[in-house]
């Protein structure tokens, strides 16, 4: 009984860690009518994991569910706190979220649904059973201490003054701007800018998994 009140505790408390007020897309119904013999099916939706050789969102990735505001954190995502179990990130974020393909306690992620197969707006990453890293390739959606997809260097550092800057390893000219938690946690941010000095992507989450350049590739 004490294992139920907990959990039904923790799925009241996650229900506020995903914004309800703003719709989410819609996929159209699958036909109900046979297609011709001489037309070929569609092939499924890849579910890739992010990696470095895609920094930008494409448009299909730049709408969809949005996070709670302030929901993302350099702790995690609301209660689901780093180190939090698979089970307990979907509830935190309370929706559907697709499992990308990955080795049993190897490194995964989980993406919100609808989602593109060339794109996705947040990811949660797992790795070894536990939430380690959140990614992020929106414009709309802030990171701890209000950076954005789209920002310029010198935004961020305004905002960031403890930033450090290091060179990207697969984008000639690109930086990764690294900022630890000003609280003197373990979280850390880092975003990730193309050659003209604007933020494509950023991602928070603890070390080593937010420094993985490759993410679970």
């Amino acid at each position: 009984m004490r294992a139920l009140l907990l959990t039904t505790g923790f799925a009241i408390a996650c229900a506020a860690c995903t914004g309800r007020d703003k719709p989410a897309e819609t996929t159209p119904a699958a036909s109900t009518v046979a297609a011709p013999a001489t037309v070929a099916a569609a092939p499924p939706a890849a579910t890739v994991a992010p990696s470095a050789a895609a920094t930008v969102a494409p448009p299909e990735a730049t709408t969809g569910p949005m996070p709670a505001e302030g929901a993302i954190t350099f702790n995690g995502f609301g209660p689901a706190h780093w180190g939090a179990s698979n089970e307990q990130v979907r509830q935190a974020w309370g929706k559907d979220l697709d499992a990308s393909p990955g080795e049993p306690g190897g490194c995964h992620y989980l993406f919100p649904l609808p989602r593109s197969g060339t794109g996705f707006r947040l990811a949660f990453m797992i790795e070894a059973g536990r939430f380690g890293r959140l990614d992020v390739r929106a414009p709309d959606i802030a990171a701890p201490g209000g950076g954005r997809v789209g920002m310029d260097k010198a935004a961020l550092h305004r905002l960031y003054p403890t930033v450090s800057e290091q060179p990207h390893k697969y984008v000639e000219g690109g930086l990764n701007l690294r900022v630890a938690d000003p609280a003197g946690g373990q979280g850390a941010v880092v975003f990730e800018l193309d050659p003209a000095g604007k933020a494509t992507a950023w991602r928070v989450g603890l070390p080593p998994q937010v420094d993985y350049v490759e993410g679970c590739s």
